[in-house]
Formats: C-alpha cells, structure tokens, sequence
C-alpha cells in the first residue's frame, strides 16, 4: 500500500509541477547526477578488445545501479511510518515521473505543426526524437512526435511507476538508472555495442511487462478497442526494439494511422517496417488526438495506484 501511495503521490506532484527550473538550477537532477557517472565511467573504461569492452560495460552497470539504489534503499529504511513517511517518499520518487515533461515536449510540436509553422515544429520534435528533421515533411513530424509519446510513456512514465509500485524507492531508482544507461551507451555502433550490452539487455528486461501494459492501456482508452489490439499484437513484433513496438503500434491501431517506417539517422536512411501499414499518415489533429489518450492513459495510472492502494 506504501508504495503505490508513495508513486501516486510523486505523480500527483508532477502533474502539479513538473521539475520547475528553479529547482533544477539549484539541485540538478537525479538523473543528470547519474548521467554524470555513466559518461565518467565510459570515458575511462570503454577501450580496448571487445572482451575487455563487454566487462567493463558490466562493471559499469552494476556501479551505477548500486549507486542509485544503495541510498534509495538506506532512505527507504529510515522513512517513519503513516502519511509523514508516504509524503517524503512521494518528494524523492517525483523527479523519476516525467508525465508532464513529456507531454509538454509533444504539445511544443503539436501547437506549431496546427499553425502551419513546419519549421518550429521540426526544431520541436528534434527535442524528444534523434533522428534528422531537415527533410521531415508534416507528417513525418507528427509521426515521430506520436511515436516518442507512444514509447515514452512506457519508458518515462509507465516502467518508473510500475517498479515503484513494486519496490518503492530502491524500484523506481533502479530503473532510472538502467533506462539512462540505455539511452546513452546502449546503441549499435562500434564505439558502444560491446560496452552497452549489459544496459540494453537490462533495459530490455525491466521493461518488457511495463510496455505490455502500456500497449494495453492505450487499447483500453481509445475508441477502437479491437482494432489497436489486433494492429498491437501482429506489427508489435516487427520493431526492432522488443519492446517499444507495444505501445508504438497499440497507438497506430487506437488512432487508425501508420507509425515508424523509414527514417533518417545522421545521414542514413534505416528501413524500418511499417506499424499498421495500410493506414494513413498522422496529420497534425492525430498528434492531438495522441495527447488525449495519452492523457487518459495518466488518469488510469492514477486510478489503478490508488486502486493498490486500497487494496
């Protein structure tokens, strides 16, 4: 009960705040405080033969995951009992919950993408996507707007609940920092494929039921219930990612339009497959339609902790 009220409570204060700048620029944030360590660590360890790169990769991993659950675990056993104790657990769980960022990112595009404004929307959608936007045409924009949301609110905001609910603190931190050591050296390239192994099978695993779920609870919120099942179940697979097709292609079926495809990587096409091919391209009014699910996806978040809760 303590610990879904306590991740209930860190969603109430995000909602309610964000991480305001202010905050930021006086205390950072936990997780550019491990991205500091990941970048250290790389730096001095990610040299040498593959073998070497493989183990020094899963020194790396195991270093920072202790970093981050060692004092959460410490805290989490110090926290008093009853409504003082759940309180500063939400406050330390608040800052791993990004529903309001992330829904800020996509309407910075959204907004300008409606108005026509193709170049301020392209500048928008290179915040939250990592592929090249100079060529992007309107539609591409939005598909990639509603893709990120799609994955992001399994990565950013279903996965940290879902683990703190489980764990409590030691849960939520831990998954923080197995999702920034993902995103930062767990890529396919040759200075990172070796050393990244162990973040990205790790990130691949704690995230395999959160996204599941995610892929669910966007079917559950939409209006065409049988039809984002049905598309998330048969393209869901086709991603290159083993996760990140649930929610990408549970959204493609709720809204009725094609997602991923081909797109442009510094330079380089990569030929991914379609998600609900067939379908039309996103327009600019499907990125709002995505928001609102996205929206209703948060309100059942709130209500399925609080439901643990009283349970």
């Amino acid at each position: 009960m303590t610990f879904a009220l306590m991740m209930l409570g860190g969603l109430a204060l995000d909602l309610a705040f964000g991480w305001p700048g202010r905050l930021y620029a006086l205390v950072g944030h936990p997780v550019t405080w491990l991205a500091r360590v990941i970048s250290a660590c790389e730096g001095r360890l990610n040299r040498g033969p593959r073998q070497r790169r493989l183990s020094t990769g899963a020194l790396t991993a195991f270093v920072v995951i202790a970093l981050a659950v060692g004092p959460a675990w410490a805290v989490q056993g110090m926290l008093p009992g009853g409504w003082i104790g759940v309180v500063i657990g939400s406050v330390l769980a608040w800052p791993l919950i990004a529903m309001r960022s992330m829904h800020d990112h996509v309407v910075a595009v959204a907004r300008p993408l409606a108005g026509g404004d193709l170049t301020e929307a392209r500048r928008a959608v290179s915040m939250i996507v990592g592929r090249n936007p100079d060529r992007m045409d309107s539609a591409a924009v939005a598909r990639a707007a509603t893709e990120s949301l799609a994955e992001n609110t399994s990565d950013g905001i279903v996965a940290p609940l879902f683990w703190g609910a489980l764990l409590g603190l030691p849960g939520i931190y831990a998954y923080k920092a197995i999702n920034t050591m993902d995103s930062m050296i767990a890529h396919r390239n040759d200075r990172y494929e070796a050393f990244g192994k162990t973040a990205a099978r790790l990130d691949d695993l704690v995230n395999w039921l959160p996204a599941r779920l995610t892929g669910l609870a966007f079917a559950c919120v939409s209006r065409h219930l049988r039809r984002a099942l049905l598309v998330m179940f048969r393209d869901a697979p086709k991603h290159r990612s083993p996760n990140a097709g649930w929610p990408e292609s549970a959204m493609a079926g709720a809204l009725g339009v094609r997602l991923s495809g081909p797109r442009m990587y510094d330079g380089d096409v990569a030929h991914e497959p379609w998600l609900n091919e067939g379908a039309p391209d996103p327009q600019p009014h499907d990125l709002q339609r995505a928001l609102s699910l996205y929206r209703r996806v948060m309100g059942l978040c709130g209500v399925a902790l609080a439901g643990l809760a009283l349970l």
